[in-house]
């Protein structure tokens, strides 16, 4: 999870460059990243950020996991998933490539809402799905950077990290 959401951290906190205009694709690319995405990656890093808190080296205890999960993780989350929701998308070329994300993000969200269901019932089976729908969520959201990194590049967008 580090290394995904790490990137996908930096996608959020590119600048876009613009020089031409005219590219509908372009336009909305710019937006997107610059307008439509800055408050959800608020969202997202603060789960992130969070849930990274608790978990691998820096796990603890189930009950530490459990209320960061609660407190911070899974409503951070659930807004996120709002912003990603509400973007205003203008061309099918970028609305696509969102689509993805939307994806990737709704499988973490119900990864992370497994692993809470997984510590109320100490059920270490519900810990290896939510495993798994991590891991596939990651897929997702390589994808999502590599078809944004593609399409930024076709329409002669710098992403700046």
């Amino acid at each position: 999870m580090k290394k995904g959401a790490a990137a996908v951290l930096l996608f959020f906190t590119m600048v876009l460059l613009t020089g031409c205009f005219g590219d509908p694709v372009r336009d909305d690319l710019v937006n997107y990243v610059n307008k439509e995405m800055k408050e959800a990656a608020k969202y997202e890093t603060a789960a992130v950020s969070a849930y990274e808190s608790v978990t691998g080296a820096n796990f603890t205890d189930d009950q530490s996991l459990y209320d960061v999960l609660m407190n911070d993780v899974i409503p951070n989350y659930n807004e996120f998933i709002k912003e990603l929701d509400a973007a205003k998308i203008e061309t099918d070329e970028v609305r696509e490539i969102h689509e993805i994300y939307i994806k990737g993000a709704d499988i973490q969200f119900n990864a992370f809402a497994k692993i809470k269901q997984a510590l109320e019932e100490q059920d270490a089976n519900l810990i290896q799905e939510a495993n798994d729908m991590l891991a596939d969520a990651r897929t997702h959201i390589r994808e999502y950077q590599s078809e944004l990194e593609k399409l930024a590049k076709e329409h002669d967008v710098k992403l700046e990290k």
